[in-house]
Order: C-alpha cells, then structure tokens, then sequence
C-alpha cells in the first residue's frame, strides 16, 4: 500500500492527501532513545519464570528493532550524512543521580520509571546509530524532545523546515517529539519501518492517530525517494 493510504484515521478517511515536498536543503534527521537500557537483554537461562515470560513478551521488539529498524536508522544516517544534512539524536537522561531533575512523565511507576543518571552506560546512544563529533545530541527528562531541551532553538536557528523522525516508542517518546514539532509548525515526516513501540498492535495505532494530522507516515524507502536519494 503507498504511503497515502495507509494508516488513514476515520478523521482522513476520504480526504485528499496532498503530496510531500521535501527541500533537502532543509531537512533534517532525528533520531529518538536509541539507548542501551532499550535495546540490552538479561540472558533468558538466567531468569526466573516471571522474568522469562515478561522476556518473552519482548521478544517481537527486539526482533523488530535488530531486524528492521535499526537497520533502516543506519540507512537514513548514511544518506544524511553523505548529502551533508543535519542529523539530531535525543536520549532520556537525568542530571541528578537521583532523578529528581525527571519530569513526572519519566517518574510514574512501571515501564516509564527508569533511573538514567546522564554518564552511566544504560543511558547512551547504541554504538550501532551513535552519533558522529558534529551531530548535536539533545538530552531531555521529558517524553518531548522539544519541551525538555533546546532543539526547538536548535531547528529554527539551523533552519530545519522539514524533519524526518525515527525511533522508539513509537507511542511515547516519538509520538509525544511530534505533536511537538507540528504545534510549532515543523513539516514532520515518521518513518513506520524505522520506528518501533513495545508491540506492532500499539505501534500501528499510534501511527493511525498521528498520521495525518501531525505527520506523514511514510517509509524508508519512501523517504529517501521524496529527498531525491534514490
């Protein structure tokens, strides 16, 4: 199915989609907390029943992330910076050992509570998509990349337009980055095949509300076609 099509809302189901002008000269990559607390596993031999079942859960992430998203990140990485285009990465870290820097977003209990003192290894960038010397990584306590750091500065200082997100959750910390960047009028592109939540089922909804309304959803290949890469 092309992009145009898929992941149509009831909000967009008969609605015209225009098409996508993408100036290179203006658009920028992000790349969302590709982190080492995500992405390292326990081994399963060494855990008890609960933890292999809640290991077991994960296991269609990891899959999606080692398979095809990180793939694809490396992918956009590679042509962004062979065109000379900006290229952003975020991570959660807090500045407080303790975290009491953290928003409520990154306190709650459960999934979200995790501790990521901003020098510890849990809380860096995965060697596989790690940033190169002048590429601007932003650090937030927040699930917005732009309410908790300066990128919004950032990208109307570089003169970013147009931006093209990949990364995780799908349903958290790239959903909330975009509605972000559409209230402040960036032209926001999410890449469906670079971009993976805790399941495919909350994934594929997350992208059904936001498409359309605060991006296009579209897919690597579709992406490096409309910047005139291919």
């Amino acid at each position: 199915m092309d992009w145009k099509n898929a992941y149509r809302s009831l909000y967009y189901m008969d609605s015209k989609i225009p098409d996508i002008v993408l100036n290179p000269a203006h658009t920028a990559l992000l790349s969302i907390d590709i982190q080492n607390t995500y992405l390292e596993r326990a081994v399963r031999s060494e855990l008890n029943e609960s933890e292999r079942h809640t290991w077991d859960l994960w296991t269609p992430f990891h899959e999606r992330m080692h398979q095809r998203v990180i793939p694809n990140i490396q992918l956009l990485l590679e042509l962004f910076r062979e065109n000379k285009r900006d290229v952003f990465h975020t991570r959660i870290a807090c500045l407080t050992t303790d975290g009491r820097d953290r928003s409520l977003s990154q306190k709650r209990p459960g999934f979200n509570n995790l501790l990521l003192p901003l020098n510890e290894h849990a809380s860096q960038i995965i060697p596989e998509v790690a940033p190169l010397d002048d590429e601007i990584v932003v650090t937030k306590t927040t699930d917005s990349a732009l309410t908790g750091s300066n990128l919004r500065l950032l990208l109307h200082n570089m003169n970013v337009q147009h931006i093209v997100v990949c990364g995780i959750f799908t349903d958290q910390c790239v959903s909330s980055t975009v509605r972000s960047l559409a209230d402040e009028s960036f032209d926001v592109i999410v890449v469906d095949d670079g971009c993976a939540a805790a399941s495919d089922k909350l994934h594929e909804q997350e992208l059904t509300i936001i498409n359309n309304i605060y991006c296009q959803v579209m897919s690597t290949e579709d992406v490096i076609y409309e910047l005139g890469w291919s």
